[in-house]
């Protein structure tokens, strides 16, 4: 699979202008490509897996590309010389790009990740689901829909996997952000699968705005839940 990753080093934004950085690159180049927006001429949304997302990671914003969507990255990348959030002009002054081919898919490896942007977990139907359980209940519910995540996004990218995926949450903390305006129960925390996963790829909801951005963990990951492995 192809990913472009484009980083701003320089500039600064808050966590929650994911959303800002979306709306100022989608007029930028959206006329061209509907990947910038996943929107319908007429304004109807899309539904498929963001081949282009938007995030703030560590203050420093950022564009993912993966598919398709890498490939336009890597066309306009030259073009961007500057950001606009809330009327600001931003110069750009440095940029840096990578463009490289990534494996993707289970390989008989155990694989430990964070969220380094808070994971959007539910939608309206299974967030109830998941307040009506048993304390006991809920981590395992909450791996069910991760791996969900994780399969929702191969078939984004046209990788059918066949072998089972394989999730252990770790250190999971949940905790109310903000989305559109209105607080939601979202999660921080690590996880552990046979799942490769690119870095810096999103999982769960809106993750063309930057939530459930998944980076490499430190290695040393608590193998318990998995069949076979641990003490």
């Amino acid at each position: 699979m192809h990913q472009t990753t484009i980083h701003f080093p320089d500039l600064r934004l808050s966590p929650r202008d994911g959303h800002k950085l979306r709306g100022y690159f989608s007029r930028l180049f959206g006329a061209a490509s509907d990947l910038w927006h996943n929107h319908e001429s007429d304004g109807r949304p899309i539904y498929r897996y963001p081949l282009i997302q938007y995030k703030v990671v560590d203050r420093q914003p950022m564009l993912i590309g993966v598919g398709a969507g890498a490939q336009l990255l890597v066309e306009h990348f030259l073009e961007v010389r500057e950001l606009e959030i809330d009327g600001l002009r931003l110069p750009v002054h440095s940029k840096q790009v990578k463009s490289r081919k990534v494996e993707v898919g289970v390989n008989g490896n155990l694989h430990r990740y964070r969220f380094a942007n808070p994971w959007f977990a539910f939608n309206q139907h299974n967030y109830q689901e998941y307040q009506d359980k048993p304390v006991q209940e809920r981590q395992p519910f909450l791996e069910r829909l991760l791996t969900g995540h994780i399969l929702a996004f191969y078939k984004g990218v046209e990788h059918w996997e066949e072998e089972k995926i394989l999730v252990n949450l770790l250190e999971v903390h949940p905790l109310m952000a903000k989305f559109k305006n209105q607080p939601m129960l979202m999660f921080r925390g690590q996880f552990v699968t046979n799942a490769r996963l690119p870095e810096y790829i999103g999982l769960g909801k809106s993750v063309s705005r930057g939530f459930g951005t998944v980076c490499a963990a430190a290695a040393g990951a608590n193998l318990s839940g998995f069949p076979g492995k641990g003490p």
